[in-house]
């Protein structure tokens, strides 16, 4: 039989158009559905930034949940124009922008100019995807951390993620106390969050509790 290009659907009370024949993997990343909603609780008010945004599950939400404003930023053309379509069907594109760039360029011409966010969502693609990468997927994790505590101000909310299976959750937490020393900053974790329930833990396979996200207010 024939597959729609895209479909419409629900999450946490915002709608998005899922382009699910050209979109990353199945188009939508469920495993983050309760993060999602966890992050939006922190947005009224706040100045906004959705790295790795993808077709912009977070931004939207927190948009939806009073944001004053949100940029939102990917590499991918295709991902940014559907993250713009979700925008404009949720009502909120006047509050909503985007930007084509390398997430590693952006965070570091942003802290050049002097930015500053009350709330920075980091959610990359896996970094390790085998166990020979996880010293070099330790360094990259650690720089988008380091630049994005440096563009929050006193008080600011981070809510960073990582979901390569490889990179484990004790090894994911080092990293965020190491990024955190190296910007003179501190921080303490609000929650600490996994994959959402659909995505079940195996006792015995460690690599199964893949998903990693922390919430924390960068002091």
């Amino acid at each position: 039989g024939s597959v729609p290009e895209s479909i419409i659907m629900e999450e946490n009370g915002a709608t998005f158009s899922v382009d699910i024949t050209g979109g990353q993997k199945t188009g939508w990343f469920l495993d983050q559905r309760a993060n999602r909603a966890a992050a939006a609780r922190f947005a009224s008010g706040k100045k906004v930034l959705d790295v790795f945004c993808n077709q912009g599950g977070f931004g939207i939400l927190c948009a939806l949940s009073g944001a004053k404003s949100v940029m939102a930023v990917d590499a991918s053309t295709v991902a940014l124009t559907a993250a713009n379509g979700n925008a404009a069907l949720n009502g909120i594109a006047s509050r909503y922008s985007t930007a084509e760039a390398n997430a590693f360029d952006y965070l570091r011409a942003e802290e050049k100019a002097g930015a500053k966010y009350d709330l920075v969502i980091l959610d990359p693609p896996a970094f390790a995807k085998s166990h020979s990468t996880v010293e070099s997927a330790y360094r990259g994790y650690k720089e988008i951390n380091v630049r994005a505590m440096r563009l929050l101000g006193h008080g600011g909310i981070l809510v960073t993620c990582s979901c390569s299976h490889w990179f484990f959750p004790e090894r994911f937490d080092t990293m965020l106390a190491d990024a955190a020393s190296d910007c003179g900053r501190r921080f303490r974790i609000i929650e600490e969050r996994g994959q959402d329930l659909d995505h079940p833990i195996v006792s015995g396979y460690g690599e199964s509790r893949y998903l990693k996200c922390r919430i924390i207010e960068v002091l």
